[in-house]
């Protein structure tokens, strides 16, 4: 009895350093979730057997306990490495298969679906075109654009600026662009065509005779694209002409194969003040063909592509999943979990929102395996290997007495 007592002793001290010795190899593991041993003891009773006088018969191993605690945020310069600070797990698919996962060490594969180390893809919900919104009752592997980003011709140019009211009429009453003396003051931009190629766009203030009224020309590429527009203003500096403080400028052929250009100026800001000439916006709503530069994921979640023309495209926003039993997950190496009865079902989410936490771009959450804990722990368990060797000894010895009788 006393034999199969300390065995169940050397088994479950073996069991806890196991254990330990799993931790520790994985100290440095991205997303790592430590475990422990949680032991329970052993009666060997009958039905009718008496509480107050049964010795127990051992100890075995209750079950491997894993610990979801939060581990540190360790900050990286690649763009793909997501954390999560707070409550979830990232959605994978395994050929289909849903899987989880706490390790954000991503990366994108030949066709530009970003995966984990194992080849897991990502899944995202999936943005609804035309909105900032996502369609949180579909689901999609993520995938990089490794495409240019198309371009946008320009439709709106707004100009903010102050045209001085004491200007009087240039010297020479005919406008000539070339001429400086035919104009008071002239201002310059680029506006793209739906090929994504620049033009100069240039717009030209001509003061006329009349009290606070200004006549405004605007050329594109040293070609005139109509005019002259009358522009006035009230005794306040304000604008007054045009109505609504936008131009219809007629439309522009580039003459490169892409579609006219029809633009609106939009003068609204504008205003006659003071005697100096000022501008203090100038923009417009185009731009031209981009190439990939990085990929960026906000707190909540949605991961944008960014390109050289300065303009970024949702690619999705991360699927998060929560489990009423975390602890019941089936561990399936390649650090990542699967779904199992003692779990429950996935609770799907998004970043923020419910007991989801954030997600931090470049950036990895560390095992949360105590190192000084483990080793604290695996002199513990040697030291317990050992009493229970040592009673397998001394059972031995008392064994050999009584053998020894006479």
């Amino acid at each position: 009895m006393t034999f199969r007592t300390a065995l169940s002793g050397l088994n479950a001290a073996a069991a806890d350093l196991n254990v330990t010795s799993h931790n520790i190899a994985n100290v440095a593991t991205v997303g790592f979730k430590g475990s422990r041993a949680e032991f329970s003891e052993v009666f060997a009773t009958s039905t009718f057997g008496l509480s107050r006088t049964a010795i127990g018969s051992g100890v075995r191993t209750a079950a491997i306990a894993q610990q979801f605690s939060q581990g540190s945020i360790e900050f990286t310069e690649n763009g793909l490495d997501i954390a999560i600070s707070g409550g979830g797990f990232f959605r994978l698919s395994d050929n289909g298969a849903a899987v989880y996962s706490r390790a954000g060490n991503f990366q994108a594969d030949r066709d530009g679906f970003v995966v984990n180390p194992a080849g897991h893809r990502v899944q995202v919900f999936p943005p609804i075109a035309g909105t900032n919104t996502f369609d949180t009752g579909r689901l999609q592997d993520l995938q990089v654009a490794i495409g240019d980003a198309a371009p946008q011709a320009t439709t709106d140019i707004g100009l903010g600026l102050n045209l001085p009211a004491n200007a009087t009429p240039p010297v020479n009453a005919t406008f000539d662009p070339t001429d400086p003396r035919s104009y008071n003051h002239t201002t310059s931009l680029t506006v793209y065509d739906s090929l994504g190629a620049a033009h100069v766009a240039t717009l030209y203030f001509v003061r006329t005779a009349t009290e606070n009224e200004w006549q405004a020309y605007a050329y594109v590429d040293g070609n005139a694209v109509g005019g002259p527009n009358t522009v006035t203003y009230s005794e306040t500096g304000t604008l007054v002409n045009p109505a609504g403080g936008t131009l219809t400028l007629p439309t522009y052929d580039p003459m490169n194969g892409a579609a006219d250009l029809d633009i609106t100026l939009d003068l609204a800001s504008s205003t006659q003040y003071g005697d100096a000439f000022s501008v203090s916006e100038l923009s417009q709503n185009g731009f031209t063909t981009g190439r990939l530069t990085g990929i960026e994921t906000s707190p909540t979640g949605v991961v944008f592509a960014r390109f050289t023309n300065g303009q970024s495209q949702p690619l999705g926003q991360l699927v998060l999943a929560s489990f009423a039993n975390p602890q019941g997950l089936q561990e399936l190496g390649d650090n990542v979990w699967g779904e199992s009865f003692e779990s429950g079902q996935p609770l799907l989410g998004t970043a923020g929102s419910g007991s989801f936490g954030l997600t931090q771009s470049g950036a990895l959450e560390a095992s949360n395996v105590d190192l000084t804990a483990q080793l604290v722990n695996m002199i513990t368990a040697q030291r317990n290997f050992q009493a229970n060797a040592q009673m397998i000894s001394t059972q031995d010895q008392v064994t050999q007495t009584v053998i020894n009788i006479r």
